[in-house]
């Protein structure tokens, strides 16, 4: 069975930094471009980044640029989300995704998903 592992959410204070770490369990995954997406209670699931298979390319959400970096390592079959600068609006489950053609933030463009690591934001 195909699983993307989470790791790395937590609690941080407002202006705080976390790493998000995302490893497949199989290394065909290096042929996808891959996703992070959150989700925070009572709201959608919203898109963050995104990074195409070779790492050339990536995409944010306004919310998030300049603030967060999304990369991937296929030597070692990882994929991470660098966040800084954070803010309580940033608290959701964060998601990793796989399986897309492209680094798009349509959900549903994605074949493979985590089961999510809790981000908390305090003020």
């Amino acid at each position: 069975q195909v699983q993307l592992v989470e790791s790395g959410g937590g609690l941080v204070q407002a202006g705080g930094s976390l790493r998000l770490s995302c490893v497949p369990s199989r290394r065909t995954f290096l042929t996808y471009a891959m996703g992070w997406f959150r989700q925070a209670p009572g709201k959608e699931r919203e898109f963050v980044a995104a990074i195409n298979r070779s790492g050339s390319s990536t995409n944010y959400a306004d919310s998030v640029k300049g603030r967060f970096t999304i990369s991937r390592n296929n030597a070692d079959n990882t994929m991470s989300l660098q966040m800084d600068n954070m803010a309580p609006e940033d608290t959701a489950v964060y998601y990793c995704a796989a399986g897309s053609l492209s680094a798009t933030p349509a959900w549903k463009d994605y074949k493979y998903w985590g089961q999510g690591t809790q981000v908390t934001v305090s003020s």
